[in-house]
């Protein structure tokens, strides 16, 4: 694990810090499924980001503004949300074309999270096909 994005992941309530976890492992995952190679752990906005060769990087973050939910963010310049809007319409929640949010209490879908960030870590591959070849 990148030490910064432990670092940062570890100022979190443990609660949150174990939601995180469970998205990063998700993230590692579908990445592997996928056979995409090393997968690019950093911050970026100061967010744990995770990037492959050929995708659009994901992020993940809780915020003390909003204490009860954690974020998941993709590229707001791709067709990914708009896909998940279109395939999980009634899943999660959105806000905007680049944010799913999930309750920290709450469970993970995550059959449809880990396709969700597969998609994006496949974009520059697939973003050619219908509904991202989904």
């Amino acid at each position: 694990m990148d030490d910064n994005v432990k670092r940062k992941i570890d100022l979190y309530p443990d609660e949150v810090k174990s939601l995180l976890f469970k998205i990063r492992d998700a993230i590692f995952e579908a990445a592997k499924e996928e056979c995409l190679g090393e997968i690019i752990e950093t911050l970026k906005w100061n967010e744990p980001s995770y990037q492959s060769k050929n995708g659009s990087t994901v992020r993940m973050d809780w915020k003390d503004k909003s204490p009860s939910t954690v974020s998941v963010y993709f590229n707001c310049n791709t067709r990914l949300v708009e896909t998940f809007k279109e395939i999980y319409r009634d899943t999660f929640h959105y806000v905007g074309n680049r944010e799913i949010i999930f309750q920290v209490s709450g469970k993970l879908p995550m059959v449809e999270l880990k396709a969700c960030i597969s998609m994006s870590l496949r974009y520059h591959k697939i973003k050619h096909l219908p509904l991202l070849g989904a």
